[in-house]
């Protein structure tokens, strides 16, 4: 009964143009490529956690999805960081080439409810490597490529995140809420969708990958 649903709920999906990745397959490698990561699995959950040492820089670690092909769709995914007091980056990439060249939504749950109003416009992020980082954008463009979150998600809990990609624009919403971050796009190829950590461990379930038509 329930393997009959599953199939129900794939060939719905594929007549949809949607895929839903298995993640507790994260470590095989037919099906997703762990780069720079090492990932766990607890009840379809994945763990995602970079290698390096989170105290001397950043450090990507990534799980691509192995033959799935995104430009422009809608990406779905609920995620949890590390909460309030540990410095967690967490989020999807996509039209992804390989560790240098990608773009990314991420999150940083510590600066979801900081005290301090300029720390969480933070709290979201849209780069696209290798050209436009973080620093690049904030340092270029300040207050664009990233912006607060409202209603404020739990640091500490899992959150969904919808990141809507066209040619043009990219468009971040949070828990169903309006868009929190719409920006112009920075790159558009054709690439692989892949889970992504930054220094500190991730999770995340629920990933639904809607390709436009």
């Amino acid at each position: 009964m329930i393997r009959s649903f599953v199939f129900a709920l794939a060939a719905f999906l594929a007549a949809q143009g949607a895929v839903a990745p298995d993640l507790s397959r994260v470590n095989d490698a037919k099906t997703w490529r762990v780069i720079d990561a090492d990932a766990t699995v607890n009840a379809h959950i994945v763990r995602l956690k970079p290698h390096g040492d989170p105290a001397v820089g950043s450090h990507i670690g990534l799980a691509v999805l192995q033959n799935v092909t995104f430009s422009e769709g809608t990406l779905d995914v609920d995620l949890r960081g590390g909460g309030k007091t540990q410095a967690s980056f967490v989020g999807l990439a996509f039209g992804l080439v390989d560790e240098k060249t990608f773009e990314a939504v991420y999150f940083r749950p510590f600066r979801f409810a900081d005290e301090d109003a300029e720390a969480r416009t933070h709290a979201v992020q849209y780069v696209a490597w290798p050209e436009y980082t973080w620093e690049k954008l904030r340092k270029e463009k300040p207050g664009v490529y990233e912006t607060a979150i409202k209603p404020v998600p739990d640091p500490a809990g899992w959150f969904h995140a919808r990141i809507e990609v066209t040619k043009t624009k990219v468009s971040v919403s949070v828990d169903g809420a309006a868009p929190c971050l719409v920006v112009d796009r920075l790159g558009h190829r054709d690439g692989a969708v892949g889970l992504w950590v930054d220094s500190m461990p991730g999770e995340f379930r629920n990933l639904r990958i809607q390709s436009a038509r």
